[in-house]
């Protein structure tokens, strides 16, 4: 028989770094889905698979294109994979600020510019967006405890 505690820990979204992990990749899986609904994504038409070229935009706003939408998707799935453990939650939130935190420092070279280097494509409301995550998901992964949520 196993106790509570132990039960909990093994439980998706049991901890807060678990919940933060949890919502981050439902929300990363909502963004990968809603970047191929037209109304959503304005222009679908002109998207592309990759390339600068792609003038989809992600609620009138945000530069997107099939890999960028497959990414989004992808990294929501590894979010939800993740939050099955503590560990693996606070490893997700670190590792993915990081990424998103090159991809910032990346979009600063070519967001918006008609270069094969913009291949995600990226424009500036994507690279403030890959700024806040990298900061929200790296802090997130340091500051959430990685103990029980639970309430005695």
């Amino acid at each position: 028989m196993t106790s509570n505690a132990a039960t909990a820990r093994n439980r998706t979204g049991s901890t807060w770094t678990q919940k933060g992990a949890l919502l981050f990749g439902v929300v990363f899986l909502i963004v990968g889905i809603a970047g191929f609904i037209p109304g959503l994504t304005m222009d679908m038409g002109s998207m592309s698979v990759a390339g600068h070229g792609s003038m989809a935009l992600l609620l009138g706003l945000f530069q997107v294109s099939i890999l960028h939408n497959v990414v989004h998707l992808l990294f929501g799935i590894v979010g939800l994979i993740a939050a099955r453990t503590a560990s693996g939650a606070r490893l997700y939130l670190v590792v993915g600020g990081i990424v998103y935190a090159v991809l910032f420092v990346y979009g600063l070279f070519t967001a918006g510019m008609a270069d094969p280097a913009n291949f995600v494509p990226l424009n500036s409301a994507d690279n403030v967006l890959h700024a806040f995550l990298a900061v929200a998901m790296i802090v997130l992964g340091f500051v959430l405890p990685r103990v029980g949520a639970r309430t005695r």
